[in-house]
């Protein structure tokens, strides 16, 4: 089950690089650099195996959801500021 869980994590953040690949290529709203497939991709990737680690390591429901909820605040924090600049930080470009 363990294993199953890795592999579907996984194969979700695959899955959503392709989407901006594919968007790329039928149309120009979509500008991706390697850059940002790396980037994005570090950032899926570094949350889905954190999620899994915490699905792993904590077994009481109540810090399982706290630790998950703190690791989804912080990708989308992340992705906020990479995205359009929130925090206006040298982190996003701004």
């Amino acid at each position: 089950m363990r294993n199953k869980r890795l592999l579907i994590i996984l194969s979700l953040a695959s899955i959503l690089l392709i989407v901006p690949f594919v968007a790329m290529q039928f149309t120009d709203e979509v500008n991706w650099r390697i850059a940002d497939f790396i980037s994005m991709g570090a950032l899926l990737f570094g949350t889905g195996l954190s999620v899994e680690f915490v699905c792993r390591k904590v077994s009481s429901i109540k810090y399982r959801m706290l630790y998950l909820g703190i690791a989804l605040l912080v990708f989308l924090l992340i992705w906020a500021e990479l995205a359009v600049g929130v925090f206006r930080s040298p982190f996003a470009g701004s």
